[in-house]
């Protein structure tokens, strides 16, 4: 047998890996025939949970971890995913659960100077600082634990593969140990996961495929703020987002998100407006700042912070031909501020509003809420639960609310601007 260090396909060494095929067997045996169960005959069981104790987690969860389920939580360096996990894990043991941490990177000394440091020392939370996880998870099933964290998947070596810790084949190989663990037990699970230069949870693919749920926690480099998301969700729904502030008592679930991407202040400047847009079951305030500038070079630049650039210029392209605001002389920057990523369609209009207030050097009146996706034609759309996003509105401050005039009638607790084209914005607000 030849020996390859290195895969022809995709040139990186040490991913190879021998396969044994299975051998057909030609004695012409009889081969049993399986029957299938048609579904309307089963009966649907509902997951039993148990709650993280952090509300928040909560929610992106779809009510809490459910019994033997495998949670898979990746997250930048120094994020705060050990942080979160080790007050979850307190928080359950104050609850009665028994609870053990696996950390393979850390220390019991360092793991507990930080549960001092955060006030997490209570009964119930044992740790087991070991780089054996097979023995590891073999203590957790004698001992019946309630939940388990493994921290991290990558630092962990399993003795059935070859290679080293963080290899494709060992992580591929620990998870699956894990898992068949949780999965034999009833043990929820969390296994923590490294991140990739490109944002990516390191290791196989497979990994992701593995487990029951995948959350991505992240923030800014020089910001308080974390989101948490669910990437994939077998429980529950991938739409959630739970926000959290960290603090010198690690972290804390934000109250009132709005008021965290939107300070409510008259600043009186061009490009600003304020979108009501959905997160999963929560309404939030993105606060949407424009700016235009003159440029010198043939070629203007095109820069956005929170939204993706080919949507920045697709809704230039729909104000210069629908509306005639051009902006081929000048460089745009967008920027949604509080660091919010918006995915949410019904943030057109309010991205329409601020692009088209930069570009007049008109400022928009601050008590307006904007509400509703643009489409190519200059039509402005109807959003989903407008109700509920008009109720928010209202909460926050605003007076007034621009919504698509095919949105249906409904009672509202403040002032409804309703229009059919893009181009009425125009009128309604960047006329002198």
């Amino acid at each position: 047998m030849s020996m390859i260090g290195r895969c022809p396909g995709c040139g990186e060494w040490g991913t190879m890996e021998e396969e044994i095929t299975a051998q057909r067997s030609l004695s012409g045996a009889a081969v049993p025939v399986k029957s299938a169960v048609p579904i309307s005959g089963l009966e649907a069981e509902e997951q039993e949970r148990v709650s993280s104790g952090i509300e928040e987690l909560d929610r992106v969860l779809g009510g809490g971890w459910v019994m033997g389920g495998v949670t898979l939580l990746g997250g930048e360096p120094g994020v705060g995913k050990s942080t979160l996990l080790l007050q979850v894990c307190a928080e359950m043991a104050k609850r009665g659960s028994r609870v053990l941490y696996i950390s393979g990177e850390e220390s019991s000394g360092q793991l507990a100077l930080r549960g001092r440091r955060l006030g997490l020392m209570t009964q119930g939370l044992d740790l087991l600082c070991e780089s054996d996880l097979q023995s590891s998870l073999a203590a957790a099933e004698e001992h019946k634990y309630g939940f388990v964290v493994i921290d991290s998947v990558q630092a962990f070596r399993a003795d059935s593969e070859s290679g080293w810790a963080g290899s494709p084949s060992q992580v591929k190989a620990v998870a699956l140990m894990a898992a068949e663990t949780a999965k034999r037990c009833g043990i929820p699970m969390v296994l923590v996961g490294h991140i990739t230069k490109q944002g990516q949870i390191a290791g196989p693919k497979l990994l992701e495929h593995m487990v029951d749920t995948v959350l991505l926690f992240s923030g800014e480099q020089n910001s308080p703020n974390r989101l948490l998301r669910a990437e994939k969700n077998r429980y529950g729904s991938t739409e959630e987002l739970g926000i959290f502030e960290m603090s010198e008592r690690g972290l804390a679930a934000v109250s009132d998100p709005s008021r965290l991407y939107w300070n409510g202040t008259d600043l009186g400047s061009s490009g600003v407006a304020v979108a009501a847009v959905l997160e999963g079951s929560r309404v939030l305030a993105a606060e949407i700042q424009a700016l235009a500038c003159a440029t010198p070079f043939p070629y203007p630049k095109r820069t956005a912070r929170g939204i993706d650039v080919s949507r920045l210029q697709l809704l230039l392209a729909v104000l210069e031909r629908r509306c005639g605001i051009s902006s081929r002389s000048n460089d745009i920057y967008l920027n949604v501020a509080g660091g919010l990523s918006l995915k949410d369609p019904a943030a057109d209009l309010g991205i329409c509003a601020s692009l088209a207030s930069a570009a007049t050097d008109i400022e928009l009146p601050s008590d307006v809420c904007f509400i509703g996706e643009v489409g190519l034609a200059g039509e402005v759309r109807p959003a989903g639960r407008t109700a509920m996003r008009v109720k928010e509105a209202a909460r926050l401050g605003f007076k007034r609310v621009v919504i698509s005039r095919r949105t249906p009638k409904e009672s509202y607790p403040i002032e409804v601007l309703r229009i059919s084209a893009l181009k009425e914005i125009l009128d309604l607000f960047l006329r002198r």
